[in-house]
């Protein structure tokens, strides 16, 4: 179903509340201080399970069966998360309310033919007719791109950004741009930020069908349709009432999931692996305050990561001391990868502290989980990226989304080289007995060695180097209560 399809049942929902943070004091009693060992003994394989079946069930109490952003399946979640975190008493917990502007009712025809295609986040809104032009390679280089003047590309997905391929499509003259899946089943939506006119994907069957016929020399027309529409949604945010307040550790997962599925993997597993973290740490005290983010729209451009980062003062950024992300930490087809934050493997390196922290992650993986790891490229890909941008130490874990597994690493992790980490991304495949749950216990308790450690002390830990906060949205007006910034 069609995301216009699933706004008209939002209204039957309970109106997600925007009340102030919860004002209760936690129990009088003397918590011991967090321990990493004693952090991870709590966090039980049942627990994920449970959570992961009550996402499930959001995603599939609405016929469109998913958790997309605007949906019951989404606001469901959203709603568990604030009131799990509220009736605990150590948090104090808020909404951040945004608004999002996502392709609606896309379509793609090719004569008679309708295809199955869905939108990029990124994608602009409009109707095209037009030639359609097969892109030489996989579109990664300007040289690929013959004159597309009044045409529409027609690009094989790989190697690069879907926002690559576009922007040499626009550079190049495309009124459109259409963009093939290497692998099957379905199509696949991509985020990231740009204006590139209408931007579609459409399957590997139907991409190389199209590729044949181009190839006889006819000329084949297609008809490329996207709508745009505005969305409220929110980010929830959750802070420690103890511990210092000036020198905080952050973590973060999103809750959307894509259109085709009710993304169980991506992101229901990182959203409830640091949930159970924050969870069983009301078990313990901090030194160090500990802030928990639940972002919404990353499926649409990491939009809500942005939003609480764009809209942070100069002061309250330079409290962050780091950013941990949790992004599909529970791939069947898993490799245990850690964010390249020192730029050894991919060469792009965080702001001091995000290679302190991959070094944490690998010295625990082999020493106290007897378990291998590798590193992953520190792109920017999911919701670290706007803290990367703002100069916030950062860093993260996954199992892994649309890379294809090497024999290599096949070796080392087992699994099936030749097929991507999670066969079932993006699909309507990604539910919970798809997941490989012993990984995603082995993840969520590396997340807890992290939060552990810091939540202790910062000792060897880089003092932040802030920068200077130069623009600050005036659109949003934060006000300041209980250590939080709420709308």
């Amino acid at each position: 179903m069609k995301f216009s399809s699933a706004l008209s049942l939002v209204a039957g929902l309970v109106a997600i509340s925007e009340a102030a943070p919860s004002t209760s004091v936690v129990e009088s009693r003397a918590l011991p201080l967090v321990q990493s060992n004693q952090l991870r003994r709590v966090l039980l394989r049942s627990e994920l399970l449970k959570k992961g079946q009550i996402l499930e069930d959001f995603a599939y109490s609405w016929s469109g069966r998913n958790r997309l952003i605007g949906t019951i399946g989404h606001n469901k979640t959203v709603n568990y998360l604030y009131d799990t975190l509220v009736a605990t008493g150590y948090y104090d917990v808020a909404f951040q309310k945004f608004l999002i502007s996502t392709p609606i009712n896309e379509t793609f025809t090719v004569g008679n033919s309708s295809y199955e295609t869905v939108a990029m986040a990124f994608s602009e809104a409009g109707k095209v007719t037009a030639p359609i032009v097969k892109v030489a390679n996989l579109g990664c280089d300007a040289a690929d791109f013959p004159d597309l003047t009044g045409k529409i590309a027609l690009i094989s997905r790989g190697s690069c950004t879907f926002v690559i391929k576009a922007s040499f499509a626009e550079a190049a003259g495309a009124l459109g741009t259409v963009i093939y899946n290497n692998v099957s089943p379905g199509v696949i939506a991509g985020s990231g930020e740009g204006d590139f006119g209408p931007v579609l994907s459409i399957t590997l069957t139907d991409g190389q069908a199209l590729v044949a016929k181009l190839a006889t020399g006819a000329t084949v027309i297609g008809t490329m349709n996207v709508d745009i529409d505005s969305i409220t949604t929110y980010n929830v945010i959750a802070e420690t009432k103890g511990g210092d307040h000036n020198n905080v550790l952050m973590l973060g997962a999103h809750t959307d999931s894509v259109e085709a599925g009710p993304g169980i993997n991506d992101n229901g597993s990182g959203s409830i692996g640091i949930l159970e973290v924050a969870l069983q740490l009301t078990k313990f005290s901090v030194n160090n305050a500990v802030r928990f983010g639940w972002w919404s729209g990353e499926e649409e451009g990491l939009l809500g990561a942005t939003y609480y980062v764009e809209n942070l003062s100069a002061a309250e950024s330079a409290k962050i001391r780091l950013y941990m992300n949790f992004d599909m930490i529970a791939s069947p087809n898993f490799v245990y990868q850690i964010y390249d934050g020192d730029g050894s493997s991919f060469g792009t390196s965080g702001a001091p502290g995000s290679a302190e922290l991959e070094h944490l992650w690998e010295a625990y993986f082999p020493t106290e989980a007897g378990l291998a790891f590798d590193s992953t490229a520190f792109d920017g890909r999911s919701d670290y990226g706007p803290f990367l941008d703002a100069g916030i130490p950062a860093g993260g874990l996954t199992s892994g989304a649309d890379e294809v597994k090497t024999p290599e690493q096949q070796a080392i992790f087992g699994g099936t080289a030749g097929i991507i980490l999670d066969p079932n991304y993006h699909t309507a495949q990604d539910t919970l007995k798809n997941l490989n749950v012993g990984v995603w216990v082995q993840m969520t308790k590396g997340i807890a060695h992290a939060v552990a450690t810091y939540a202790r002390s910062w000792e060897g830990f880089p003092t932040r180097v802030t920068k200077r906060d130069a623009s600050v949205s005036t659109v949003y007006k934060p006000t300041r209560k209980g250590g939080l910034w709420i709308s």
